[in-house]
């Protein structure tokens, strides 16, 4: 797997399984929104800043960007659209 669609995978992944949206990772790491989607689909690279901002907003370390997927360990699945219950703005 090529190196940018590794931390593409890794960042979505970390992303889910802290339930964030990709609105709510971009505000708390500090970067656009429409930045974040782009790195999850393997669009942009991003510099060794933005990775210590998202690993930071995500309680991670950047290593984990580069982990290479466990045998028959499945992409994640994306989370459920829409507004969330409770939330506001």
């Amino acid at each position: 797997m090529k190196a940018r669609a590794l931390v593409a995978r890794n960042i979505r992944r970390l992303r889910v399984a802290r339930d964030l949206s990709q609105e709510a990772l971009a505000v708390d790491a500090g970067i656009d929104r429409t930045y974040v989607s782009r790195l999850e689909r393997g669009l942009a690279d991003p510099s060794v800043t933005v990775l210590e901002k998202l690993a930071r907003a995500l309680s991670s370390n950047i290593e984990e960007f580069f982990r290479a997927p466990r045998a028959g360990e499945a992409a994640p699945k994306p989370l459920k659209g829409g507004r969330r219950p409770g939330k506001s703005r």
